[in-house]
């Protein structure tokens, strides 16, 4: 994870000020790395792997569900 945001690498400037979006952030960077990044090693997503579901999940997919949710509330 450290690797993969820019906000957990050292001597940088890109952190969060809030605690509430190093949250949101973190969240973002799950999704993607379960949902629609294909793993060298498996050749699908981990979540394809554990059973969470058959296909490959692409951004706009993630950004629907944002979507959905900020309707509901």
């Amino acid at each position: 994870m450290r690797m993969g945001m820019r906000r957990f690498t050292r001597l940088t400037n890109g952190f969060s000020k809030k605690v509430q979006n190093l949250e949101y952030a973190v969240a973002l960077h799950f999704m993607y790395y379960n949902f629609c990044r294909i793993h060298q090693t498996t050749r699908i997503t981990p979540a394809m792997a554990a059973g969470v579901t058959n296909r490959l999940w692409n951004i706009e997919d993630i950004v629907k569900l944002l979507e959905d949710k900020e309707k509901e509330s």
